[in-house]
């Protein structure tokens, strides 16, 4: 096998089992690690697994939405959902919490959230293919069902915390982004210029450079333990360029109030200071 070939071979890699068992593994553990899901899956194991389904195949409904397609087509695949589900209820129910546990080992985990991220390649490619299918060269389309494929579990978190009755309508991904949604929202732009032939590349290649790229962030993000988007200084030069972005709103906000409290102690002091006046000019009077 020579060189080139790799991407080649690569871009026919099959996703299921083990990429997919992956991703639902990464998923369901991500699930267990917010506050609350504990408590939700001893009292209602049903909302539990609802919203273990929505981490693992949020793409999937999405999409289906957007292109008015049945939200759940993707109980259909009886395998896939068995997997799933069977993965849930090792994550939550295993005695000891022996799985849970073996998978937060720090190898295991690199290579789980590294299996994902092969996954997250192979829906993009899927969404933007199949938007191609119901709408023939649409871009926004294309790109959109892209995205909500590959990311489409953070772009409806807010309906999956519903689910586990929390409403945090602050945490709504267009608001602000993680790294993922943004990632994938790249993603989708690329392979759909690609897909029109407008980017000069082999789709194996493309695959395999973008695949490559977000296994590596992602490991060294998990190693550094770092949240900063690699992307963070490319947002603020074109957000300062474009639209004159300097300071977040809560800095702006913080600024604002505490600029507010320095006038009212200033305008306190001032006041007091004139009572001071008033009651001297009222003794040289006596």
């Amino acid at each position: 096998m020579e060189l080139w070939q790799v991407p080649l071979l690569f871009s026919r890699l099959p996703m299921f089992p083990f990429f997919d068992l992956a991703h639902y593994v990464a998923s369901v553990m991500a699930l267990k690690e917010q506050r609350g899901a504990v408590e939700v899956s001893l009292r209602s194991p049903v909302a539990c697994w609802f919203s273990a389904m929505l981490y693992c195949f949020g793409g999937s409904v999405l999409s289906s939405l957007m292109l008015a397609e049945p939200p759940v087509a993707f109980l259909a695949k009886g395998t896939n959902i068995l997997l799933a589900s069977t993965v849930w209820y090792l994550v939550f129910y295993c005695p000891q919490d022996i799985f849970y546990q073996c998978f937060a080992f720090l190898p295991l985990r690199l290579l789980v959230a590294g299996m994902k991220e092969v996954t997250r390649t192979w829906k993009i490619t899927a969404g933007v293919a199949h938007a191609d299918s119901h709408f023939k060269d649409a871009w926004l389309v294309m790109v959109a069902v892209g995205w909500a494929r590959g990311a489409g579990g953070g772009l409806i978190s807010n309906f999956e915390q519903l689910v586990r009755g929390v409403w945090k309508p602050e945490t709504n991904e267009l608001l602000k982004m993680s790294y993922p949604v943004k990632v994938t929202l790249i993603g989708a732009v690329l392979f759909t210029l690609q897909h029109s032939q407008y980017l000069p590349i082999a789709r194996h290649n493309l695959m395999f450079l973008y695949t490559v790229f977000l296994v590596v962030s992602k490991v060294t993000m998990m190693l550094t333990r770092s949240s900063a988007s690699p992307f963070a200084p490319f947002e603020a030069a074109l957000g300062h360029m474009f639209f004159g972005l300097q300071k977040t709103p809560s800095k702006v906000k913080g600024e604002g109030a505490a600029a507010s409290n320095g006038s009212s102690v200033c305008d306190q002091s001032s006041s007091e200071q004139h009572c001071d006046v008033k009651k001297r000019q009222a003794k040289k009077t006596e």
